[in-house]
């Protein structure tokens, strides 16, 4: 009985750290007056064309306690990019695998930066915004795979399928945007 309570233990201690060895932070910081927690930007979609790349990538942030998604939408292209933005009704829609939709709402108005690369002669938009997640949104969130993504803009929406795994040439690693939430929601909370 005594070995079985001590394996329980032990697999229980096992399954905690488990669920917190992915959790790496970019920022992780904590004053009298602030706590911020920032996950490293993380792969989500990418779209090759001859002379331009789209990258999505995401972070998870915790700021006094309030769970944010960071989207960063990364263009790079000889041609001319058209800005894109966020607005107050803008909003990212998740669908899991068991067939439920995930809304999180636009916390600000803002657009894509250009900048020009003189040595790559590209031209390079980086649109980055935060999102706030629902209130009830964290469990199916940490149990089923996204299969879809769908982002509103300003003036526009963008429909994104995501990948069980994604190989890229480009930021180099292999990526598993369907398990993002899974994996790394329980390093915000």
């Amino acid at each position: 009985m005594k070995n079985l309570v001590s394996a329980l233990f032990l697999f229980i201690g096992i399954i905690a750290n488990a669920q917190q060895k992915n959790c790496e932070y970019d920022v992780d910081e904590k004053t009298d007056s602030t706590f911020i927690k920032k996950t490293p930007d993380y792969l989500i979609h990418e779209k090759d064309f001859v002379n331009s790349n789209d990258f999505v990538l995401f972070s998870l942030v915790n700021s006094d306690g309030i769970p944010y998604l960071n989207f960063q939408l990364l263009q790079k292209s000889k041609d001319f990019i058209s800005p894109k933005c966020f607005d107050g009704t803008s909003k990212i829609s998740l669908q899991l695998s068991n067939g439920k939709i995930i809304t999180l709402l636009s916390a600000g108005d803002t657009c894509g930066q250009l900048n020009y690369n003189e040595k790559e002669k590209n031209n390079i938009r980086l649109l980055n915004s935060y999102f706030m997640f629902e209130k009830n949104s964290f469990e199916d969130l940490k149990k089923y795979p996204v299969t879809i993504m769908k982002v509103k803009f300003s003036s526009e929406t963008a429909d994104y399928i995501f990948k069980k795994e994604l190989k890229s040439d480009k930021i180099k690693g292999t990526y598993s945007p369907e398990q993002y939430f899974i994996n790394y929601l329980n390093c915000i909370e």
